[in-house]
Formats: structure tokens, sequence, C-alpha cells
């Protein structure tokens, strides 16, 4: 199957990694021309904790108007830009087409079905540290067990077919990933537990390691992460404290000397965050069924605050 991944920066190149090494034929779509030209002269060197390897093959493009129709349409975008981005990637996408998100956050297969019927809408996500240190490299820091989700925003032939095909095609990449019958309560904890770590890495400056040893930034991380529980829980995602409990040790040895997406978008790229689709997102689910939820409020206003004010910043 032609496999085209729509944002191939850290996490794109990474997860593109993962499945041309798994036999998969991929068209990298990016605006990074720099990034595009280097995978296309001198192939993709991926670093994982297996080791370097260089995968060349990819087809690669600054736009998705320029690849033809796709069997699969991976969206790796921010998930605040997918409305933006939709449009410009339909070209691409035919009448057996499946596009999958495994873009962070809540809501991706709501804006997704403004596109497309749900029987070809696939969501999921990595638990995965991703990094891109220059044009043409990227580097995979994977938590260990399963480290890819994914399920059907609704059960059909076609998503079962791209949904079996994608979990072995990871697989064989090296990547452990599961097509999973239902998506919901996997989703809602990689976003709860992204808005924990994630969003305090960027207001704070400080790695995930010393932030969970840290007692005020555990206690911190702790409380973001019951507020979404009990939301999750209305929403009919489950009682995931239970699991969120004891992600704290793996996320402390996996992620210790990382900076995760969001500290990296506020502290070396200064862009747009997520927050909205993360804290953001359980604020908002959590004054729908009328649950409170604070410490998530403060630290989208804080991150908000700053992404708004780049320009403005102490530069030392």
């Amino acid at each position: 199957m032609k496999i085209a991944m729509i944002g191939s920066g850290a996490a794109g190149s990474v997860f593109a990694a993962y499945l041309k090494k798994g036999g998969g034929e991929l068209y990298l779509v990016d605006r990074y021309q720099a990034h595009m030209d280097k995978i296309a002269r001198d192939g993709l060197v991926f670093v994982s904790p297996a080791g370097e390897e260089v995968f060349t093959g990819f087809h690669t493009a600054p736009t998705a108007e320029q690849i033809g129709v796709m069997d699969i349409v991976i969206l790796m975008v921010k998930a605040t830009q997918t409305d933006t981005v939709m449009p410009t990637v339909m070209p691409c996408i035919g009448p057996e087409t499946v596009v999958v998100s495994l873009q962070n956050g809540l809501g991706n297969d709501d804006i997704l079905a403004k596109y497309l019927p749900e029987e070809r809408i696939i969501c999921g996500f990595g638990t995965i540290g991703t990094e891109l240190p220059e044009p043409g490299k990227c580097m995979s820091k994977p938590e260990s067990g399963v480290i890819m989700h994914f399920g059907a925003s609704k059960k059909s032939p076609l998503n079962d077919r791209v949904g079996m095909y994608l979990q072995e095609t990871f697989i064989r990449g090296g990547c452990e990933a599961r097509y999973e019958e239902n998506i919901k309560p996997f989703i809602w904890k990689k976003a709860i537990s992204n808005s924990g770590y994630n969003t305090l890495s960027a207001i704070t400056r400080i790695k995930v390691g010393p932030e969970i040893a840290d007692p005020f930034g555990r206690d911190l991380i702790l409380q973001v992460w019951k507020e979404g529980c009990e939301v999750a829980k209305a929403d009919g995602a489950g009682d995931l404290w239970p699991e969120l409990q004891a992600e704290l040790p793996r996320l402390a040895e996996g992620f210790a000397t990382y900076y995760p997406s969001m500290a990296q978008d506020v502290l070396i790229h200064q862009r747009q965050t997520e927050i909205s689709v993360l804290n953001g997102a359980i604020v908002k689910y959590g004054e729908k069924y009328g649950i409170p939820t604070p410490v998530n409020s403060v630290l989208t206003a804080v991150i908000s605050c700053i992404q708004n004010n780049y320009d403005a910043q102490y530069k030392g």
C-alpha cells in the first residue's frame, strides 16, 4: 500500500522509518525543504535503541497535491493545524483512502469526520520520544512494550484492512503496534499523560526525569492526571487512574533525558503548541460534564500566554 506521511518532522519521520523498515512504500510530505532534500538525496538516518540505520527509497514532496492518490494518509501535523491542512490533503485522498491520525490530543476524529466518512478514519498515537536534530536525521526514544496504538473511528472492512496492515508493518519494522477494538481509553490515557509531564516540562524548562523526581513536579503531574481521569470517566473511557499512576516509573526511566514535544515547541522552536487539544481539551470536556479542572485551566492559560508572547520574552 502507498502510505503518505503528512507532516514529516520529528515524530512523522520516526513513524515513517519504522514503516519503511517494515516494508512500506512511503511518501513524505513536509515544507521543511532542507529535510526533504536531504532524505531524497542521502536517505533518512534513523537512530533508535537498536543503533543507527539509514533508509533510502522515500518519495518526498512539499505538498500533498504532488503525490497522487494514496491508500493510507497518516496525519502528523499538529492537531491544531488539521482543519487548515485537510483541504490541501484532499487531492491525495481517493474513494478508498483511509486517513489515520496519529496526532497528539483529543478530538482528532471529530475534525476528520468533516472531510470523510468515519468508516475511513483511524485514530491513535505512539508513546515514543522523538527528535529531529538536523535535516535528514531523526531519533526514536520509545517506551517499553506496545508503543503504537490505533483503532477505527467506526468499524468497517476498509478500516480493518488498513489497521491490520499498519499493525503488521510497524511490527516488522521493530515497533510494537496494536490495532485496538476500542481506541478511546488509549487516546484519553495518552492525552492525560501528555498533559502532565509534557506541559509541565514546557513551563519549567526541566527534562522529564528531574521533573518527576522533584516532589513538587511529581505532585503537579498527578493533579493534572487526577482531573483528566475524572473527565475521561465521564466521557466513557473508564477508570484510567490506576494505569496512569503506574506510568510514572516508566516515564521517569524512558524519558529521563528528554524534552517532550511541547517543551521543544516553547524552548527551541517558539511556535504554536498543542495545549488546546491537551490540557485545554480536558478543560472543555470538564465544562461539558460539570467537572472542575482548576490545575489544567491554569496550565492552559500559562502556556497560551507564553506562546502568544515569544517576541516579548527575556532574551538574556
